[in-house]
């Protein structure tokens, strides 16, 4: 985006607009702080434009992001540092039914994929010593369906009939009477699905005439490569929404692109390597002022005291990001209804380069034979979860991508493996059947082609090989662990104090943190309204500017009434991985 020419329109702006301004404290313009630019922040600052234009709500959006990019958990990393080479880290897919998110992919005319590499080859269910279920990863024809049923009986039916019916019952919140809601609670009660989420998987499944066999081979497979959980300690609609991904799609490039789109469209003023520190009530002297929220930030790896206080004080906050893991403080009054502390998993995700495929040996396959392209692990009879990936040690190993190496020419494998420990040079030269360094990457030796004697005399040279030819290991925190509970943290602290991270613990993706987004910019709006015929009163005293309008000329945000002082602000431009830049798009 570029933002100079519209600066340069300020002076114009200020006399065309001089009547409705003043002098450059109109408290009828909103401010919203947007804390954390995710699924679920972008949603918020996207829908509060929307809603906000439909009623004609002057406001303000700024949004305040920690890292250095849109997008939140939603990352990509570039094989071999090559931007035409993107793979996802984490949040790779979508489908249909997540209307928020799938819409948007049109109204920003964004192209969407089928995910899944070009390689053919195998989907397997493996338990640490036997594959549960094989099936041709590029197939789900009326073969694979009559392998399940002839394996299964009538339990991939009736688990597909729970899920729709699961599905369709969540999607009630999207629209009234459901919608908005400010009580997460009271929904979850009054559509029961509390009644699920008070179970566990595998209570539920059991509750439903599920058969065991298939609940621990397939849908036990899903909940671990979704949520990183076992049925028994998973609640059932987590569960049921880790069966759901029929008409499975990515982004090419990064779904980050969607987040992204959004920010840009709702014309938010934006910091990037802006770590939000404190929030806090301020009261102004005049008692018919209304309090304003004041914010201090401070960039990645600076102190506390070094935190600055932000010039703009706000009417309405978003608390867009895990609380427990923001390290905001505040007051200890201001959080009304105190957050919920939850567990989190935490997923080492692991993703590397090799011209080798699996080993059979790993797997316990005779010599020659076909080795799956992508393996979902379950837990082995008699195990219990309790230790998480079991017998197997992972949740999953896929292959993601095929790509050339740039040194060699040779096309490489690209996999992921989620597991819930660190992945070591020695699981991955089990896996591969080669040795790899401790450093990953780089060459091993091989055996020589010839003993001493006749290399020698025919000079032949030791081959060579690079096993692992690129390495990116990372680690999160994705999702929380749902254990079954009836209770979710509501998306209101207090008047003016918004919540969206409640909703994870109730279902954790993409789309319900867009949903949830899109609620509190509802609750924002609709809270707006029965104020307008009311007249403002500014409170002077306050030593920071609490109305910085924002007038929409051609889809840009200008603020119009910067401290004298302000500079001109930079261009941003956004790169390949959705981070934002000062730089001008010829340096990138």
């Amino acid at each position: 985006m570029r933002f100079s020419w519209l600066f340069e329109k300020t002076s114009l702006l200020r006399s065309v607009f001089a009547n409705q301004l003043g002098d450059g404290t109109d408290s009828s313009v909103k401010q919203v702080a947007i804390i954390g630019a995710g699924a679920a922040g972008s949603s918020a600052a996207y829908h509060l434009r929307r809603y906000a234009e439909e009623a004609g709500i002057p406001l303000n959006i700024t949004v305040f992001e920690k890292t250095d990019h849109i997008g939140g958990r939603t990352l990509t990393v570039d094989v071999y540092d090559d931007p035409l080479n993107p793979v996802e880290l984490g949040a790779s897919i979508f489908v249909e039914a997540n209307h928020i998110l799938f819409n948007a992919t049109k109204e920003f005319n964004l192209t969407t994929a089928d995910p899944g590499s070009d390689e053919k080859g195998d989907l397997a269910i493996w338990d640490g010593d036997y594959f549960h279920y094989r099936q041709d990863s590029e197939s789900w024809g009326w073969w694979q369906l009559t392998k399940l049923f002839w394996k299964y009986g009538t339990a991939p039916y009736y688990t597909q009939k729970l899920t729709d019916k699961t599905v369709a019952t969540f999607l009630q919140l999207y629209s009234t009477p459901h919608f908005p809601f400010r009580s997460l609670s009271q929904k979850a009660y009054e559509l029961g699905l509390t009644r699920i989420t008070g179970l566990t998987g595998e209570q539920f499944l059991a509750e439903n005439k599920i058969d065991s066999k298939y609940a621990n081979d397939i849908v036990q497979a899903a909940t671990r490569v979704n949520y990183a959980s076992n049925l028994g300690l998973i609640h059932g609609l987590g569960t049921m929404v880790s069966m759901a991904p029929n008409g499975a799609m990515q982004i090419p490039g990064g779904n980050w692109q969607i987040f992204s789109k959004m920010v840009e469209a709702s014309n938010a003023r934006v910091f990037l390597n802006s770590s939000v520190s404190s929030i806090e009530l301020k009261e102004g002297t005049d008692p018919d002022s209304k309090a304003k929220y004041v914010i201090k930030t401070a960039a990645p790896g600076a102190t506390a005291d070094q935190a600055e206080l932000h010039s703009v004080a706000f009417d309405d906050v978003v608390i867009a990001t895990p609380y427990q893991f923001s390290n905001i403080t505040n007051a200890n009054d201001l959080i009304e209804r105190p957050i919920d502390v939850i567990p989190y998993a935490t997923l080492h995700v692991t993703l590397f380069a090799t011209p080798f495929r699996f080993s059979t040996k790993f797997f316990k396959l005779e010599p020659g034979s076909e080795v799956p392209i992508s393996v979902l692990t379950t837990l082995a009879e008699g195990e219990d979860g309790i230790d998480g990936a079991g017998h197997a040690g992972f949740y999953s190993a896929t292959l993601v991508k095929i790509v050339t190496n740039p040194k060699t020419q040779n096309k490489e494998y690209v996999y992921k493996i989620f597991s819930p420990e660190v992945v070591t040079p020695e699981f991955l030269s089990s896996l591969l059947g080669v040795s790899v360094p401790d450093t990953f990457t780089g060459p091993a030796a091989a055996a020589p082609v010839a003993d001493e004697e006749e290399a020698a005399a025919t000079d032949e040279e030791v081959v060579v090989v690079e096993p692992i030819s690129w390495y990116h290991p990372a680690v999160f925190h994705p999702y929380p662990i749902k254990h079954p509970r009836v209770t979710f943290q509501d998306p209101i602290l207090r008047d003016g104090l918004y919540y969206t991270s409640g909703i994870e613990s109730f279902i954790s993706t993409m789309e319900t943190n867009a949903l949830m987004g899109m609620n509190v910019a509802r609750l924002i709006v609709d809270d707006y309204l029965p104020s307008l015929s009311s007249e403002s009163v500014v409170d002077e005293d306050l030593d920071i500017d609490i109305a910085a309008p924002a007038l929409q000329v051609e889809h840009e945000q200008h603020v119009l009434e910067e401290k004298d002082d302000e500079q001109q602000q930079p261009d941003y431009v956004v790169d390949s991985n959705g981070r934002y830049s000062h730089e001008t798009p010829e340096e990138l």
